[in-house]
């Protein structure tokens, strides 16, 4: 009996999702409600997309990504820490920092507001080759705004404020849209409802609703995009001279992708070992090409240091952790 008053619970927030939006969104958009799926598009979709003539460096894009969500009410808050060891052995989410509120029901979280989250997931897609594909890292920024709400139009609210961030960004509303299911989903002691929003054809990242199952009225919104991929959908370049500039040439795609992985491990203190986080650290250095890495990776390091440094301070030097990668290489 209280599992079926839970269920209804999820199923009443369901049903008034798409009032919601349309209240936050106002009358600029075009919802098509098909029983549980939804699609939100601009009226004046399809027009031709102009990227920026200069692209924006990734200080640049981070910065104007802080100043734009500050301006909508979400603060930039400190990353959380690479190591998890709660249900992950790594930070694979932004919305971890949900993780007292969602699944222990206490009425707290360990950051909220605008977090650009270094994260590291083996989930990418990848060809019959077995290569990530476009679009998909081993390592990437997660961008998110994590946020505990207590009534359903601050959920609305949010999505309309990302709309404006995106705005900020030079992405035009017409380019836009937003879709998916209203239909609610349950994962042990969490709850929630996922819609997910493109720029064009390309799939950016998703919104989430989130609620504690045992108590639906302890509410959060997961709104995330990848920083890379969000650079790519603005700027049109191709990814893997987006993703590693000069040296996309110099060393086949798997490698170039463990060594940016691996100089975000090692600088947050985790290095190879037979298990655990350390674990991981060594399976992914496990995958360097040791031939394409002979006359040494000091210069590539440099960059992926360069490039994690923005979003917090890492505890090794970048020729300790180059020193590191190139011993266990050879190990």
């Amino acid at each position: 009996m209280l599992t079926a008053a839970k269920s209804a619970a999820g199923d009443a927030l369901a049903a008034r999702i798409p009032a919601v939006l349309r209240a936050a969104l106002g009358p600029h958009w075009e919802f098509t409600v098909d029983g549980p799926r939804i699609e939100i598009q601009h009226p004046h979709r399809g027009s031709p997309y102009r990227p920026p003539r200069r692209p924006p460096s990734w200080k640049e894009l981070l910065r104007s990504l802080e100043t734009a969500f500050a301006n909508v009410g979400a603060p930039r808050d400190d990353c959380l820490p690479l190591r998890w060891g709660r249900d992950t052995e790594l930070t694979i989410s932004a919305v971890q920092a949900l993780d007292p509120l969602l699944k222990d029901g206490r009425p707290q979280t360990y950051r909220r507001g605008f977090l650009p989250q270094p994260v590291v997931r083996f989930t990418g897609e990848r060809d019959t080759s077995g290569n990530l594909c476009d679009g998909f890292l081993t390592s990437f920024v997660n961008v998110s705004r994590v946020q505990p709400i207590e009534r359903l139009d601050e959920y609305g609210a949010i999505l309309d404020g990302w709309l404006s961030v995106l705005s900020q960004l030079r992405f035009h509303a017409r380019h836009l849209s937003i879709y998916g299911t209203v239909a609610p989903w349950r994962r042990r002691e969490v709850a929630g409802i996922t819609l997910h929003f493109r720029h064009l054809d390309l799939g950016l990242g998703d919104i989430v609703l989130l609620w504690n199952a045992d108590d639906p009225t302890r509410m959060a919104v997961d709104l995330g995009t990848g920083l890379e991929r969000l650079a790519w959908a603005r700027t049109q370049q191709t990814w893997q001279e987006l993703i590693y500039g000069r040296f996309a040439s110099a060393a086949p795609p798997t490698t170039l992708d463990a060594i940016r992985t691996a100089t975000l491990l090692l600088g947050n203190g985790i290095y190879p070992a037979p298990h655990g986080a350390g674990g991981i650290a060594r399976r992914v250095i496990g995958t360097i090409d040791s031939g394409a890495v002979c006359l040494g990776i000091s210069s590539v390091v440099r960059e992926a240091y360069d490039y994690w440094s923005l979003f917090s301070v890492l505890r090794a030097p970048w020729p300790q952790i180059a020193r590191a990668i190139e011993e266990e290489v050879c190990r």
